[in-house]
């Protein structure tokens, strides 16, 4: 914009009172062409931050006042004005939006509206004052540090208006039922969510579609606005973000955030006027200003702390209970509430009272689950943004494949391992003799390789336990012959099916096989091979593995988790049946599971069931005189010339015992001892291993 130079001019009254309602400032017609809009019959003059039209004759205040060129994009797409009346105390008036705005656009077609800018009108008889609150230029991104724009005959003009002006607007259709929203898009990234862009559609399109529409179009569909959305998931997700983001974005009372165990009270009717308290302002606007009415949102984090199912807790007190009563009456009740959007949050939705999850109540249930890889990568931009833009990320960061090497990462843990290798980086530039000194902050460089130290330090919680999978075989994986090759093969194509597989969500494989002969180390191998993002080795982790796409469950020693004992037998019926309930029950949609069961007692497991709930069983054997020699060549632990004699003597051994002979045998040789015989400096006597293979009991 650029402005002419400043005029002095003088005050006078205007030749008629009507002139005063129509926001024109008057001159002379000489000078009225010094004010002219080039090319065009309107001329505008600026008066400190407000812009008039000028006509004739003359009436301009007595001060400097600025000639005003016409920026290009000047059209107004949204004018918000609040209404009052002239004279305190006119009696109450209702005001038709739809007329209203209509007689304002032809009024004041042309002239130009600052935010601030107060306009003194007459409609059907009485004198009206607007305040300019909003003014958005059609296809302007960004407003200027000015919001300030021309009316046309398409400017779209929402009314206010405080509760003691005596003005009630009727029939806004050309307005949503508020402004509902403080920006027209949602840049996700910039509001520092990443990989839930899924579920922000969806809670959008369940929760907040309906309140976009103006309250006349809802009425005549028939259907009411949600009260209450449920966000859940495994910690770290992203729930607490989202409904903090959610409560930023929207327009009306500042957000209510509420941890659970903070509306407990130890006075008896304490807790549940926390509640009703929490409700009190949106039932006071309900009652006095009905659909106009602002939405009051209400953050209840860690629900699950105080609206646990009915009839579960003993504390004696029955406050659980109540909470949850009062919670229903208030959202969904004989006088329920239309203006309020409950957001609770919680990991553990199976506690929660089902009442609570029926439709008009929390009825949006979304879960926040772990990013997928695009995910991974999107929340890593968002934490490594400042870094780039201040050039301390090295070039040679890959965030691609560092989405990839975090599998099953939750983005708290991803924005910790963001955390982590900051801390690397740092860590390079201070010097432990002498922490005074100087930082040469330019040198500091965040580095793939600070990146991927971090991962080692950061474990996912829901991760696959590489850790304890390796333990499961020590002396790593060597061949064992075409038998154990086999099973090893089968059980991995079974993974691949899984992977894979429309049909196929869950497939279970038992090992069986005496004791030591290999099945926990083959179920660990393809634990790891598989590359599955989640892969655990205990029982009570089936409802954590439908957290992850694609899953890998070993129960170890099955007889072991169902306490069998041999004398009797006696074992736990409790834990069988619910072991055939989990491996029976196929996971939730979109994830897929292959659980991987080893025993020494198949005939045990066959009797109580437990083998047909299996989709296939494999019998893992002893070591054969021919397997075992492909063992000890791969060990190389004998001469050539002793191999054959300790082959056949290791005849029908289990491989964990094979490996137990070796180590004793290896450990007893005088001179190096152990570590020698396997670095193939020294070899074991045959004589020696004899000696030590009387004192191992085969069965």
């Amino acid at each position: 914009m650029g402005f002419g130079a400043a005029t002095t001019m003088i005050v006078t009254n205007t030749p008629g009172k009507d002139l005063a309602y129509t926001n024109l400032a008057y001159c002379s017609h000489s000078d009225l062409r010094s004010f002219l809009v080039a090319g065009s019959d309107l001329a505008f003059a600026q008066i400190d931050a407000f812009v008039l039209s000028l006509s004739y004759p003359f009436w301009l205040p007595a001060r400097h006042s600025g000639r005003f060129i016409l920026p290009d994009e000047f059209d107004l797409a949204l004018l918000t004005l609040e209404l009052e009346f002239v004279k305190k105390g006119t009696k109450d008036e209702q005001v038709d939006a739809v007329l209203l705005a209509q007689q304002i656009r032809k009024r004041f077609i042309n002239q130009v509206m600052t935010a601030g800018q107060r306009v003194t009108f007459e409609y059907h008889g009485n004198g009206y004052i607007f305040t300019v609150n909003q003014a958005v230029v059609e296809g302007q991104e960004k407003p200027n540090s000015i919001e300030r724009g021309i009316i046309t005959t398409e400017t779209y003009i929402v009314f206010e208006v405080s509760k003691s002006s005596g003005i009630k607007i009727v029939n806004q259709r050309e307005a949503a039922s508020s402004n509902i929203f403080r920006q027209k898009e949602f840049n996700l990234q910039s509001l520092g969510i990443g990989g839930l862009s899924a579920e922000f559609a969806d809670i959008f399109r369940r929760a907040f579609a309906s309140r976009v529409f103006p309250p006349h179009v809802t009425n005549k569909l028939g259907i009411k606005h949600v009260k209450g959305m449920l966000l859940y998931g495994p910690p770290g997700t992203g729930k607490t973000l989202m409904a903090r983001q959610i409560g930023k974005i929207l327009n009306g009372k500042e957000p209510k955030v509420v941890n659970g165990p903070e509306v407990l009270s130890k006075f008896v009717g304490e807790t549940e006027k926390n509640v009703r308290d929490l409700f009190a302002d949106a039932e006071q606007d309900q009652r006095t200003q009905g659909d106009q009415s602002d939405l009051h949102v209400i953050i209840f984090d860690e629900i699950d702390a105080i609206c646990k199912s009915r009839g579960s807790t003993r504390d004696g007190t029955g406050v659980h209970d109540s909470i949850v009563n009062q919670l229903l009456t208030k959202i969904d009740g004989v006088e329920s509430l239309n203006n309020v959007l409950l957001i609770g949050m919680t990991n553990r939705k199976d506690l929660l009272d089902e009442a609570l999850l029926r439709p008009g109540r929390l009825e949006v249930q979304v879960e926040i689950s772990l990013p997928d890889e695009n995910g991974r990568v999107q929340i890593l931009q968002i934490h490594t943004n400042k870094m780039k833009e201040n050039s301390f990320l090295a070039p040679d960061v890959n965030l691609q494949e560092l989405a990839a090497r975090t599998k099953n990462y939750s983005g708290a843990e991803l924005e910790g391992v963001a955390k982590s290798a900051v801390s690397f980086a740092l860590n390079r530039q201070l010097s432990m003799d002498d922490l005074t000194k100087p930082v040469d902050e330019e040198s500091i460089k965040v580095t793939m390789e600070d990146f991927l130290n971090a991962i080692n330090e950061v474990r996912p919680a829901f991760g696959a336990s590489t850790n304890d999978l390796e333990r499961c075989r020590l002396n790593g994986m060597v061949d064992c012959g075409a038998r154990h090759e086999h099973i090893y093969k089968r059980t991995m194509l079974l993974a691949e099916q899984v992977r894979v597989s429309k049909g196929s969500p869950l497939v279970t494989c038992l090992l069986e096989g005496p004791s030591g002969c290999g099945k926990t180390a083959t179920a660990a191998t393809v634990g790891i091979d598989s590359d599955f993002p989640y892969v655990k080795i205990i029982v009570k982790v089936f409802e954590d593995a439908y957290r992850s796409p694609l899953s890998i469950i070993i129960l170890d020693d099955i007889e072991r988790l169902l306490e069998y004992v041999a004398i009797g037998p006696r074992f736990s019926n409790l834990i069988s049946q619910t072991l055939l309930v989990l491996l029976k029950r196929l996971p939730p949609k979109g994830k897929n599971v292959l659980v991987i069961g080893t025993t020494s007692e198949v005939a045990f497991l066959d009797s109580v069931g437990i083998c047909d709930a299996f989709s296939v069983t494999y019998h893992v054997p002893k070591l054969q005189a021919e397997d075992s020699r492909k063992v000890l060549q791969q060990l190389n632990v004998f001469s050539e010339d002793d191999m054959d004699a300790a082959a056949e003597a290791l005849n029908d051994m289990p491989i964990k015992k094979l490996y137990m002979v070796i180590e004793m045998a290896a450990q007893g040789e005088q001179g190096g001892g152990a570590a020698a015989v396997y670095s193939g400096s020294e070899k074991i006597r045959i004589s020696h291993f004899f000696d030590c293979l009387q004192y191992i009991v085969r069965f």
